[in-house]
């Protein structure tokens, strides 16, 4: 009986000490997947939107050694009355506006401030059509009817095989993914639980196999797209997206902090939404686009794309927003305007007619109410209408 009670109490030890040191291998990744469980929550939405770093996995975008790129203050102008009430609204925690090329109006809320890197969640999406715009211009991807298994072929056998580049820019792949944030079971937050564990989102991607129509046949927003995107680049290129990104976008854009992107565990950035940049950063890359490509004299993307990729090509339903190439096109919208959005109130808008450019971050947790879309792009709108009305110092 004593030799039985002694195997016993060494099977028990050793159960002990391996669980011990699971706990300890698995510590960063319990701590990450708490945080994806507390992320939103309303008294720690503002600060975990300021320092995603802290709790995800993350690869610096490098801003390169050249000096920053002077982005003018001019003299403050006048904002239409109603927008200090849709900031208190709208939980907006920073505001940068830029009219000709300075900025004309710059304000933080919520605690924040200017230094603060700010995630982007899908306004992200647009930077990486930006990166693509010079891929196709440089031939690296030529053909945007092509396959995206031509680029990454671990996609064979999965909801992807048969969709083509143009596709899963235009959100039409037809891939079926269920994108409510509200829903723990959605498959957009089994894709958070994936990055907080240190999962990869190209074995994710590839484990997709239901479909909800024909490729190219309706549009419906699919985040993970982008994420196949970012596999054709990889495919195409050899080069890893931050690298890449830093080289044609970031390095030639002078921005004043060295961004990053969140990452999953094999350190593939996390392309479709976590991108951090300060405000004024997320405004420069708008001017840059309001430019045509252009940024203080030297073309960053290719004549046309800016044009190309902002047209509402994509088949959304009539009346309804429109979509191209990652952007947005707003209902109603004129020539020229156009913005990225990311959930909880991140926009990127640009109005080239009027030469406006708007950056805003936000933790609006009722983001997904009726109507606060439509009104925030009517504050933006009645921001651009108000400074082309505005006599010019």
């Amino acid at each position: 009986m004593r030799r039985l009670a002694n195997v016993v109490l060494r099977v028990v030890l050793a159960l002990a000490v391996l669980t011990a040191a699971a706990g300890i291998w698995k510590r960063e990744e319990i701590k990450r997947l708490m945080a994806v469980n507390s992320l939103f929550d309303q008294d720690r939405i503002v600060a975990n939107f300021s320092q995603m770093d802290r709790a995800f996995l993350t690869v610096p975008v490098l801003r390169g050694t050249g000096p920053i790129s002077t982005l003018p203050l001019a003299e403050p102008m006048s904002l239409p009355p109603e927008v200090g009430a849709w900031i208190d609204a709208r939980a907006v925690t920073a505001l940068v506006v830029l009219h000709q090329g300075a900025v004309v109006h710059e304000s933080y809320h919520l605690g924040t401030q200017d230094t603060d890197h700010r995630i982007s969640w899908s306004v992200a999406k647009s930077f990486l059509s930006a990166l693509l715009g010079t891929l196709v211009a440089d031939g690296t991807l030529p053909d945007l009817d092509a396959p995206v298994t031509r680029y990454a072929p671990e996609l064979v056998g999965s909801a992807y095989e048969g969709t083509s580049i143009r596709n899963v820019l235009q959100m039409t792949s037809g891939v079926a993914f269920d994108e409510d944030y509200l829903d723990p079971k959605s498959d957009i937050n089994r894709m958070g639980r994936v990055i907080a564990l240190g999962g990869t989102l190209d074995g994710f991607t590839a484990a997709l196999k239901a479909r909800a129509a024909a490729p190219g046949a309706a549009w419906q927003y699919v985040s993970i797209d982008t994420h196949v995107i970012g596999m054709v680049i990889r495919g195409a290129t050899g080069r890893d997206i931050a690298g890449l990104l830093s080289e044609r976008i970031i390095a030639p854009l002078g921005l004043e902090a060295e961004p990053y992107y969140l990452t999953d565990g094999d350190g593939v950035a996390f392309v479709l939404g976590g991108l951090n940049l300060t405000t004024r950063d997320y405004a420069r890359f708008g001017q840059m686009i309001a430019q045509d490509g252009v940024w203080q004299g030297q073309r960053i993307l290719p004549e046309g794309w800016v044009a190309q990729s902002t047209q509402p090509s994509a088949p959304t339903e009539p009346g309804r927003i429109g979509y191209g190439y990652q952007w947005w096109v707003p209902v109603g919208a004129e020539p020229g305007q156009f913005m990225a959005r990311g959930i909880y109130g991140q926009y990127l808008y640009i109005d080239q007619t009027r030469n406006v450019v708007i950056a805003t971050n936000g933790a609006d947790r009722g983001f997904r109410e009726d109507g606060v879309d439509d009104g925030n792009v009517a504050i933006f709108r009645q921001i651009a209408q108000s400074l082309a009305l505005q006599p010019q110092g």
